[in-house]
């Protein structure tokens, strides 16, 4: 399949660059796969678009305020992404403007703390060591900020901003800290709305991936065949499981909030009952694609040319996903990260 049949046009105003007042309040693009009807909603009705004994499958990683400054010997700042903790102090990141690095020590901003280059591992890629060695969920915690994907524009007002953004840029059911990128489905959840659906009989399961930056990676090749899938950790607990194998059983729906969530189920072999499982995916979903565990999906409105659009189109078919999306640019939905949603049923 050619990358370029996932792209299009989309006007800048509609990038949403602010979350809903209410995370409830965003709209909700509701499609049906049987009779390819669309309709407009508001997020707060998805309770009623449910049925008792539907299975909702939520991510509940945590993001990290990921983004971090430091400072060279001469003065000059480097920009640093933390990606992942390999052992203790020892971290994988994404530096800015520090060239080949190895050996150089760094100054972390607003800290006692330095950081020695140890390996350069190319694309801007680089594994640091920080002296002394201190947690990196509890150091980011204090002089960290959250990693907002670029397309979402924060000027000189940004450190100001930023304690909305820890806010706003995570699920309210956020608990296994390792993403430095949202599950955006779920930020359209409140705990009002989750008791709303608790009272419906609509059953939930969380399962943990922590979310990559490669996650919204264009893709570059020509085809999507010879793109190089990124790889995420990911958990299902004894007790996600039990309620996916319960699910299965009463031939329950089971609906993947995000396709992060839908990466984990997808991931898992269709022969035999789920399993406590503790791995990594690199699975990429596009068309055509035999669903093996996924019976419904509730998502964002995703980046031409990425990962998370071929698996859209996976889902509904190309042609649907062309329709679906040019019908959301026409009705002015806001996409991306902090923009509306879309149920596909």
């Amino acid at each position: 399949m050619r990358t370029d049949e996932l792209d299009f046009e989309l006007p800048p105003a509609l990038i949403a660059q602010e979350p809903s007042p209410d995370r409830a309040d965003s709209r909700l693009l509701q499609y049906c796969r049987h009779d390819r009807k669309i309709q407009h909603r508001k997020f707060a009705e998805l309770p009623a678009l449910l049925r008792r004994g539907d299975l909702l499958v939520f991510n509940d990683t945590k993001v990290l305020p990921a983004r971090f400054s430091l400072r060279k010997p001469t003065g000059g700042v480097v920009e640093g992404l933390f990606l992942e903790e390999s052992s203790a102090g020892l971290w994988r990141v994404m530096l800015k403007n520090v060239g080949q690095g190895v050996g150089m020590s760094l100054a972390i901003y607003d800290t006692e703390a330095d950081a020695i280059v140890t390996e350069n591992h190319g694309g801007g890629e680089y594994s640091i060591q920080i002296d002394p060695a201190e947690d990196a969920a509890t150091l980011l915690g204090r002089i960290g900020r959250m990693p907002l994907p670029p397309y979402i524009r924060r000027g000189k007002e940004h450190d100001a901003r930023d304690e909305r953004d820890r806010e706003h840029y995570q699920t309210v059911y956020a608990r296994e800290s390792g993403a430095v990128a949202a599950p955006t489905a779920g930020l359209h959840f409140t705990p009002e709305l989750m008791t709303e659906l608790d009272a419906k009989g609509v059953d939930r399961a969380f399962v943990t991936l922590h979310v990559g930056m490669g996650t919204f990676k264009p893709v570059s090749a020509d085809t999507l065949e010879a793109h190089q899938m990124h790889s995420e950790r990911y958990t299902i607990s004894a007790q996600a499981a039990d309620a996916l194998n319960a699910a299965k059983r009463q031939a329950a729906r089971i609906i993947a909030v995000g396709t992060t969530s839908a990466r984990v189920l997808e991931s898992q072999p269709d022969e035999r009952r789920f399993e406590p499982t503790h791995s990594q995916t690199s699975i990429f979903i596009y068309p055509p694609y035999r669903w093996k565990h996924l019976g419904a999906m509730i998502t964002n409105f995703h980046l031409p040319r990425s990962t998370l659009i071929a698996m859209i189109a996976a889902l509904v078919g190309l042609e649907e996903q062309r329709r679906i999306y040019r019908t959301a640019i026409d009705e002015r939905y806001r996409f991306f990260s902090y923009g509306d949603a879309m149920f596909i049923e």
